[in-house]
């Protein structure tokens, strides 16, 4: 008799090309600051910081701390994190399947290397 093992939920490395050239990008989240983002940030990248997504996975402060939108998103929808230099998005994504996503990207080199790329940007909210 064969066993089937079911392994958990990876993060996976995308570089900033790699992402923007995917069919269908996942959803992108910036986990800097609220004034880091304004400064620059990808196009249609939405901002949820870190600090908001490890208090996150407290119960009691769940709801006080992750917008609405957050909080409804499907385990199964592809979420992709990137931050500055790709020190905090490591952490959130990781945070991220702990609390149960199944398809979770990290953009290495974060918003320096997306810049460095050539890849456009926006400014402000």
């Amino acid at each position: 008799m064969t066993s089937i093992t079911n392994s958990p939920p990876q993060v996976i490395d995308l570089s900033p090309e790699e992402f923007t050239q995917l069919p269908q990008p996942p959803r992108l989240i910036d986990v800097r600051s609220k004034f880091e983002y304004g400064m620059f940030h990808a196009p249609d990248a939405i901002n949820l910081s870190l600090p908001r997504i490890l208090m996150g996975s407290n119960s009691w402060l769940r709801r006080y701390v992750l917008p609405q939108w957050f909080r409804e998103l499907s385990k199964d929808e592809p979420i992709a994190l990137i931050c500055l230099t790709a020190h905090r998005s490591p952490m959130a994504a990781e945070q991220l399947i702990k609390a149960g996503f199944t398809k979770v990207y990290n953009i290495i080199g974060g918003m320096m290397e997306w810049q460095k790329s050539g890849l456009p940007t926006c400014k402000g909210k």
